[in-house]
């Protein structure tokens, strides 16, 4: 008897005595264990979801100089330099563009009158960090007018909302002078979706010719203004 139990003795107290080599030697029963934890199948991170937003309605400008008709420009712009309009530098037209026309009226010498008008888009696209292309627009709708009640030094600023012109709109009335020239200026600022144009126009009497009404520019920029919303719809249908 003393035989057979003095290895089974000397093996307990080895492996009671050195617990630090258990997982190593086997000496418990913690093999099976750290066996089955060891063939649990790796957990995998949960996935990170990125934030959507809602694409944007307007996926392109329309050429800017082509959103008013030439009947416009001859009734607004009479005698303009350039009649198709004169675009202005800009990186990517589909994302903002401008056009300028401008002439000066002299067949009577009395009242020789000058106009200039100026239309400008900008494209907002939709960004999960920065909102919709709707929301960014109505933002740059806010700045963009307080900016055109100081605009290229104007006087006598007022604001007034406008009605029947994309989806909000106002118009800036002011005064201006340049030279001996005292000009009315009115700033239409709409927003069609995910578009804002900016219309300016003005116009002034030269060589002591008459000034133009003030109420006549803002009618008409207003006019001008509902055109160029129209040709911003008529070019995402294509």
């Amino acid at each position: 008897m003393h035989r057979r139990t003095a290895p089974r003795l000397a093996r307990i107290l080895a492996c009671a005595a050195v617990p630090v080599m258990l997982v190593a030697t086997g000496c418990g029963g913690d093999d099976d264990g750290a066996k089955k934890e060891k063939d649990k199948p790796a957990q995998s991170a949960t996935p990170t979801v990125a934030p959507t937003v809602k694409a944007a309605t307007f996926a392109k400008l329309p050429e800017v100089c082509k959103t008013v008709s030439e009947k416009t420009v001859d009734k607004l712009v009479p005698k303009a330099e350039k009649k198709e309009g004169k675009a202005l530098p800009a990186t990517d037209t589909n994302d903002s563009a401008s056009c300028i026309w401008s002439g000066l009226d002299d067949e009577d010498v009395k009242d020789m009158q000058f106009r200039t008008m100026t239309v400008s888009l900008k494209r907002f696209a939709s960004d999960p960090t920065l909102g919709t292309g709707e929301k960014r627009a109505a933002d740059f709708v806010v700045k963009q007018t307080t900016a055109a009640t100081t605009a290229d030094g104007a006087k006598d600023a007022k604001t007034d909302k406008a009605s029947g012109i994309g989806d909000e709109a106002s118009v800036v009335s002011a005064d201006s002078k340049k030279g001996d020239n005292d000009f009315k200026n009115s700033t239409v600022v709409a927003r069609t979706a995910n578009v804002v144009i900016t219309v300016k126009y003005s116009g002034a009497g030269y060589e002591g010719a008459k000034t133009p009404n003030a109420d006549d520019i803002k009618k008409d920029a207003q006019e001008a203004a509902k055109e160029v919303v129209k040709a911003v719809g008529e070019a995402n249908k294509k």
